[in-house]
Formats: structure tokens, sequence, C-alpha cells
């Protein structure tokens, strides 16, 4: 099976243009820029709670504290949030109606939280309905993580905001175009 499709910024404009035109677009329009800009797995978006972005103020949190229950390898990490997902988050929540921050942040039309299949699903058909080819619910994840690191950032530091216990799990993670591999050469 080959990789998830690594989004440029026009493509996900495309997406985000769609989700708006659709039911739930709020919900929706986070769950997916989560992935795009802080490169959660979407069983990590599926897991969260209102209480792991709201601080007891309500205000959001810069970052998400994410449980060994709540990530793939049982081990907990951090997830940053830059200033874009922050006010993203804030206007989502604002349309909550929160009663109880232990319960899940995103919901089902059936008023469940989403399991990490549903939601899999989900992106899958939404990506599909823009006609993207070859997109994935990892297609966030792999544009975040390829994004910065053709923006010069080291793959430790990629390594910790991926979650990944070794480099070699991240660097598979990487997409390199034709042209950069162009561009390459012509620097020896």
């Amino acid at each position: 099976m080959s990789q998830a499709r690594v989004l440029s910024a026009q493509e996900l404009r495309k997406v985000l243009d769609h989700v708006a035109t659709r039911r739930h677009s709020a919900r929706n329009r986070v769950m997916l820029l989560l992935t795009h800009y802080a490169g959660m797995r979407v069983a990590e978006v599926a897991a969260l709670r209102v209480n792991d972005v709201l601080n007891d103020s309500g205000t959001i949190k810069p970052e998400i504290r994410l449980m060994p229950d709540q990530t793939k390898g049982k081990h907990a990490r951090t997830v940053y949030l830059n200033e874009r997902m922050q006010k993203e988050l804030a206007q989502y929540t604002r349309l909550l109606k929160i009663n109880d921050a232990s319960k899940p942040l995103f919901y089902t039309q059936k008023k469940d939280g989403f399991s990490a299949n549903s939601l899999t699903q989900y992106f899958f058909y939404l990506y599909r309905a823009v006609g993207l080819e070859g997109c994935s619910s990892h297609s966030g994840r792999r544009s975040f993580l390829t994004g910065l690191a053709n923006r010069g950032i080291a793959i430790h530091l990629l390594k910790s905001l991926a979650g990944h216990r070794n480099i070699s799990t991240t660097a598979t993670y990487l997409y390199s175009s034709p042209d950069q591999l162009k561009a390459a050469v012509e620097l020896a």
C-alpha cells in the first residue's frame, strides 16, 4: 500500500472550501486542521476531550497533553498548537454547549464521540468528494511533517512533533518532489 498523499496549500484550501458547504462544517474543519496544522493522528483527534484543549478559564491551551491511552504507541506526548490552530479551536469551542469538560470534543450525528475508524472513513470520503486521489486520514499528518521539513526544520524536532520513537519512522513520512530533487543536485 502506498503512502498517503501530501497536499499542497491549494489542495488543502479546496478541501476546506468543500467542508464549508457541508453540515457540521465547524467541527469537520477543526478535525481536519488538527491533522494538517498539528500533525495529529486521526485516532488522537477522535480521542480528544474538551478538557484536553480548554483551560479551566475557558481559554485554549497552547499545547495538548495526550495520555498513553490516546496515542498509537501508548506513550504520552505533547502536541503543540500554533496560533492558527488555537484560533480555530477557540471558534469551534464557542459553538459547543459544554456541560462536562471530560466529554469528547467531537461528536457524531448520533451524539457519540467519533471512533478512530469512523473518523478515518470520514476523511477517506471527504478527500474522495473533493477529487483528491491517494489521500487518506494520514494525508494531514504527512503534509504537516513534509511542510516543516521543506522549511528546514531538523528531523529530530520533527520526530518529537510526530511523537515517533525513532527518526527512521519520521523519515518515511517526508515526501521529496522531483523539483526538490533536481534543485538538490544543482547544489553539488
